[in-house]
């Protein structure tokens, strides 16, 4: 089809839904980009909300979902401080961290209402690393650039080729069941500030659903701040009495938490699909609907899941 057709009502409906929305993306990129709007942010495109069925994988945070906080700095590195300044800091929630006892310092005024654990197991450890690894690798839908102040987005994945300096007010318009993906640094290196930046949610949407996965440090300052930060570096959250934090604060450095209130997540989603149960069942998926593999490795000819059997029946055909 020519470009015009392309573009076309008829022309789009033709085109494959991903290939499509990448269409729509760029358009309204490059829209934004020749207006003459000096505003120092930019408004993301509208984009609907990612049907499972177009996700390969669902990243888990397994065992590291408990913690508030987390500092899984590498070789038993992790620290924790918290400190006051008035009103007293408060942190609903699990705090660890891969150092031991003294790594967690909870000072007079930083009031704890979870459980302290240090050292935390390496399974915990392991289990943030894989959460962090696979978010690394979730694509996303659009890139973004400006303090997001004044911008309303819906479910999605968002990134930021580098650093992302933020401030104002960040609109997150979704239902309950829906998710978002900010991804700060995905061209290798880029850390996340955020200054009086304020997140809100809308549409009934679930903060525990609001993921930022940062190349390097995150820092919140004197911010109202909604979502899991899964950080390559420390993380530093310094709200000054009037700040807020709902989510997890779960890094490979450092974290310092003063002043504010810090609610954590019991529950939530990472973005991505819903992934099958591995299982041992034979042929097919069956019933239960879990992916029994490949046992062959390559060669039909020893596999004794793959030949023509059914599900309850699985050895080779013919009993060989």
């Amino acid at each position: 089809m020519d470009v015009r057709e392309l573009f076309s009502h008829e022309g789009l409906a033709r085109v494959r839904p991903r290939a499509a929305a990448g269409i729509l993306v760029s358009l309204a990129l490059f829209t934004a980009a020749c207006s003459d709007n000096s505003a120092p942010s930019i408004s993301a495109p509208t984009l609907a909300a990612r049907s499972s069925s177009s996700q390969s994988s669902a990243p888990s945070l397994g065992s590291a979902s408990s913690f508030a906080i987390l500092s899984a700095a590498p070789g038993g590195g992790g620290a924790v401080t918290c400190t006051n300044t008035p009103p007293p800091t408060t942190i609903t929630g699990d705090v660890g961290s891969s150092g031991g006892p003294a790594s967690i310092v909870n000072t007079t005024g930083c009031t704890i209402n979870g459980a302290i654990i240090a050292p935390v197991s390496a399974q915990v450890v392991a289990d943030f690393n894989s959460a962090y690894d696979a978010l690394a690798g979730q694509s996303c839908d659009a890139f973004l650039t400006g303090t997001l102040a004044g911008v309303t987005l819906t479910p999605g994945v968002y990134c930021f080729a580098a650093a992302a300096t933020l401030t104002g007010t960040l609109t997150l318009d979704g239902g309950a069941g829906d998710t978002w993906l900010f991804k700060v640094g995905t061209s290798g290196t880029g850390a996340l500030t955020g200054t009086d930046f304020n997140v809100v949610m809308a549409g009934g949407g679930d903060p525990c659903n609001v993921t930022w996965w940062v190349a390097e440090a995150a820092t919140m300052t004197t911010s109202n701040f909604i979502g899991t930060i899964l950080a390559g570096a420390g993380i530093t959250v310094t709200s000054g009495g009037v700040g807020t934090f709902h989510g997890r604060a779960l890094a490979r450095g450092a974290v310092t938490i003063t002043g504010g209130t810090f609610t954590g997540c019991t529950g939530g989603s990472l973005p991505g699909g819903t992934a099958k149960a591995k299982c041992n069942q034979g042929v097919g998926n069956g019933p239960e609907g879990c992916d029994p593999g490949n046992s062959n490795q390559g060669d039909p000819s020893r596999s004794n899941d793959e030949r023509g059997g059914t599900p309850g029946n699985p050895g080779r055909k013919g009993g060989r």
